[in-house]
């Protein structure tokens, strides 16, 4: 009967034991980075920045917050820093506004917000939670989005707010290489003389929290002079973003339209779920295989189920951080990485 008892008694520890650590991954954009063409005072600007959002994303995991409100604080803090595609750093359209994209998953119920194309919402992944969380709906778009915004009291700013020098010179940079295209190509950026970082930018965060729950978030200004309200893969659950606590969480950031297609978000954490092969090896062939073969550049970081944390990208860098349990936070930027 003792050793029963004892079994018993040791029950709660093992439980204990077997959970996996708490751990966050956040980026802020792939694309071409040239460590030549950024100066010391950028280069520690992102750093900073990145270093900030992922241990106050931490912060919230370390005191027994949900993963939801790790990723959801992280984004936060990179939505409200000029130097990333979302939020305060969006990119210009073609008629020199700013439309964002933002999107949010729970691993756990697999419930998810999403919106796209808003104007005057300062900080799109609060109100991409608010259509999860108080609406019926996956996904709102454009005015209606707005109104739902308002109802909720999110905070609203005129599109100006998003305004920035470095923005509005590279869509000028934009709008003189479309014109160099011929006309019937000029709403295609597939070919020179376009830039492919002129595609990239948006942030995102993955966490796992002391439950176990996962959860991703996704952000973006979108493309760089885009037109016809052009919406990209990081609203789009499954595409951009994805989180199911039976595989994996994945936000992704590069050129939209491939990871659309692809369904690159969903397709990483199937390959987890139905092959049982680890999330650092279903983003490698998703990443730098499949995507790279047809041309789309970007990349994904990740958490699986048991809090192993990775990231994938097939571009010159990717602005990214991680911060996992017993361990000091990480932040790189260009292509060395320590995975």
């Amino acid at each position: 009967m003792k050793p029963l008892l004892l079994a018993a008694a040791l029950l709660p520890f093992a439980s204990l034991a077997a959970q996996p650590p708490i751990a966050i991954v956040i980026h802020g954009g792939a694309g071409t980075i040239q460590k030549e063409q950024m100066s010391a005072a950028q280069e520690q600007a992102y750093h900073a920045t990145l270093k900030h959002a992922v241990e106050q994303g931490y912060a919230v995991l370390e005191q027994g917050g949900s993963s939801l409100d790790a990723v959801t604080q992280a984004v936060l803090v990179l939505e409200d820093s000029p130097l990333f595609n979302a939020g305060k750093g969006a990119v210009y359209t073609y008629d020199e506004t700013h439309e964002l994209d933002a999107s949010i998953m729970r691993g756990d119920t697999q419930e998810a917000g999403a919106v796209a194309g808003v104007t005057t919402v300062k900080n799109p992944v609060l109100l991409a939670r608010a259509v999860m969380e108080k609406s019926e709906h996956v996904m709102l778009s454009g005015k209606g989005a707005e109104q739902f915004a308002a109802e909720q009291k999110l905070e609203l700013v005129p599109n100006s707010y998003f305004d920035t020098e470095f923005r509005y010179e590279a869509l000028k940079k934009a709008k003189a290489s479309m014109q160099k295209l011929p006309q019937q190509a000029r709403n295609f950026r597939l070919e020179a003389p376009w830039q492919p970082a002129w595609n990239m930018g948006t942030v995102g965060a993955v966490a796992i929290d002391k439950s176990g729950n996962l959860a991703a978030a996704t952000s973006t200004g979108g493309m760089t002079a885009k037109r016809y309200g052009r919406i990209g893969d990081a609203p789009i659950i499954g595409a951009g973003n994805y989180a199911d606590n039976q595989s994996c969480a994945v936000s992704a950031t590069g050129h939209g339209e491939f990871f659309i297609r692809y369904r690159v978000a969903s397709d990483i954490c199937a390959r987890v779920k139905y092959q049982g092969i680890s999330a650092a090896k279903a983003a490698d062939q998703v990443i730098q295989q499949e995507l790279a073969k047809v041309g789309g550049t970007g990349g994904v970081i990740l958490i699986d189920r048991k809090g192993n944390v990775s990231w994938s990208f097939n571009t010159e860098g990717m602005y990214r951080a991680r911060k996992v349990q017993g361990t000091e936070a990480v932040t790189e930027i260009f292509k060395d990485s320590s995975f």
